[in-house]
């Protein structure tokens, strides 16, 4: 086995270890069917005392050290100033889990910026209970990983590593982490071998890996040809080829063909190398809850495993679409307002926005991310939101957590921002979103028999309106894709393409009909002789 890298790393515990590479981002979950969320205040106390009595079973089983820093925890959970903290915030308006998540990313804030290192290693103790709790409200518990493996992260929960059954040996590899830290203290007590500090490297789930805390070092293996792959991935007969979703019109003109998917899970049966991409995921999805909303680190655990699927092709992720007739479950006061959706509503709660630009911001190092910005009305929102990025990131950076600001477009799906699309400067990228623009151009319910009763008749009109926005679009330069389900529609093809329009993304059992009917097509939208 060949080794391929020799890292440079701190050891936290001696030893040396070898295993498979587990990926880590905090906190695992793993997948429940039961998400009915209780609203309010009560169910932040309920899951609050449902931790509580994790720990203390945690603790029932450990020695005397791990159950101090188990103790820490139950106590910062009991705080009367934390709760008190939180209560003042919910009295400012300030939705009760968002208040208290709030109250803990101060406190967490506060201990990673502090000069001492043994403090500073306290903030992942905190980051700890306050997943823990998220996880308890949404219903999901705390995923283990499998015996005998790798841990590789940014650092490690210390109830996630007592409640690991390290008798099949595992070693762990943290990208940051601290040599004074619990979890340091943890594996020195169980001669675990731990390196910390080892910066972000690259390494696939199950790689070969070696964590040498003798000499601080992580050594990464060359796997044999079938580690490349850890799914297989069945093609039917008659399936889409393989052409990276790059294929061209009859007369020669490149055509782009992204997919549409609302779940990461989708992603298991569709083969990466029949798609450009992911011209749309719909985070809302992923997002079920107010307990999920509030969750920066399971958000970027779903983001993460998307980019990885597609590697270095464009992965375009809409921000919450919420409010209006898709409520977010759990959101115990919600806005007055039937009009605040999407945008709208994000900026209106910025708790709900920043957790999840924060947990974007992260996930763009792993790939290359787009962040699409849903019902945009007018520039101001496009602005405000850039902003809003670009605050997060600063406090990101000042807590020495690695993140990138990806570009930030928009869908066009409000017939005023389609008009006067050339007024949205700031804006890096526009996709079409026509469920919406159709329903709003008809004037129709977005249930499923109003939208069905005047999808096809009103085609024409619609075609008719995207000209112009396209027409708009080009004067200021931005790459266009169109994402709804008009681009789904083969017999809708030469109309967009004539318009225009270069880049579909479409539901993935979609892939193989587009793209045999552009093949038959010019870039005009005329079929080809002898089509």
């Amino acid at each position: 086995m060949a080794e391929t890298d020799r890292l440079r790393a701190t050891s936290a515990s001696a030893g040396v270890a070898h295993g498979p590479a587990y990926l880590a981002e905090l906190p695992g979950v793993a997948p429940s069917s039961q998400r009915q969320i209780a609203p309010g205040y009560q169910a932040l106390m309920d899951a609050i005392e449902t931790s509580i009595r994790e720990l203390e079973g945690l603790a029932g089983k450990s020695d005397a050290e791990s159950r101090d820093i188990i103790d820490f925890q139950i106590e910062v959970l009991r705080d009367p100033t934390i709760v008190e903290t939180t209560e003042a915030r919910m009295n400012a308006g300030e939705n009760s889990i968002f208040a208290w998540v709030g109250t803990l990313d101060d406190y967490i804030g506060e201990l990673e910026t502090a000069d001492e290192e043994q403090v500073q290693a306290r903030a992942v103790d905190i980051l700890d209970i306050k997943n823990r709790v998220l996880c308890a409200l949404a219903g999901t518990p705390v995923a283990d990983f499998p015996a005998g493996s790798i841990f590789v992260g940014r650092d490690m929960e210390p109830s996630r590593f007592l409640a690991h059954d390290w008798s099949a040996g595992g070693g762990i590899a943290l990208f940051n982490g601290s040599a004074a830290g619990h979890v340091a203290l943890l594996a020195r007590a169980k001669s675990i071998p731990m390196v910390v500090g080892a910066g972000r490297f690259a390494v696939s789930e199950g790689d070969p890996i070696r964590v040498d805390a003798d000499a601080g070092a992580v050594v990464i293996h060359a796997g044999d040809a079938a580690r490349v792959s850890h799914r297989t991935i069945l093609t039917p007969a008659g399936q889409c080829p393989c052409d990276n979703g790059e294929i061209c019109t009859a007369d020669d003109i490149r055509v782009l063909l992204s997919i549409n998917i609302n779940d990461a899970a989708e992603l298991d049966a569709v083969d990466p190398a029949t798609a450009a991409g992911i011209g749309l995921m719909r985070s809302e999805f992923a997002v079920s809850s107010v307990a999920d909303a509030a969750n920066e680190e399971k958000q970027l655990a779903v983001y993460h495993r998307v980019l990885k699927w597609a590697a270095d092709r464009p992965v375009t992720i809409r921000m919450l679409d919420i409010g209006g007739d898709k409520p977010l479950t759990g959101l115990d006061d919600p806005p007055a307002a039937a009009d605040l959706r999407g945008v709208r509503l994000l900026l209106a709660r910025p708790e709900i926005a920043r957790v999840q630009a924060r947990a974007l911001l992260r996930a763009a190092v792993y790939g290359n991310l787009r962040v699409m910005l849903p019902m945009v009305t007018f520039p101001s929102e496009v602005d405000e939101m850039r902003r809003l990025f670009h605050e997060e990131a600063a406090r990101l950076t000042s807590r020495g957590i690695s993140h990138l600001v990806p570009p930030i477009g928009m869908m066009v799906e409000v017939p005023i921002a389609a008009l006067m699309l050339d007024t949205f400067e700031t804006a890096d990228f526009f996709s079409f979103g026509t469920n919406d623009l159709t329903q709003y151009l008809t004037a129709s319910a977005r249930d499923r028999a109003g939208s069905q009763m005047y999808l096809h008749p009103a085609a024409p009109a619609v075609l008719r309106f995207l000209k112009g926005a396209m027409r708009l679009a080009t004067q200021v330069g931005k790459p266009v894709s169109i994402c709804g389900s008009i681009a789904s529609d083969p017999q809708r093809l030469p109309g967009l393409l004539a318009i225009g329009l270069r880049h579909f993304s479409v539901a993935p059992e979609q892939l193989r009909a587009i793209r045999s009917a552009i093949v038959g097509l010019r870039a005009d939208g005329t079929k080809a002789v002898g089509d």
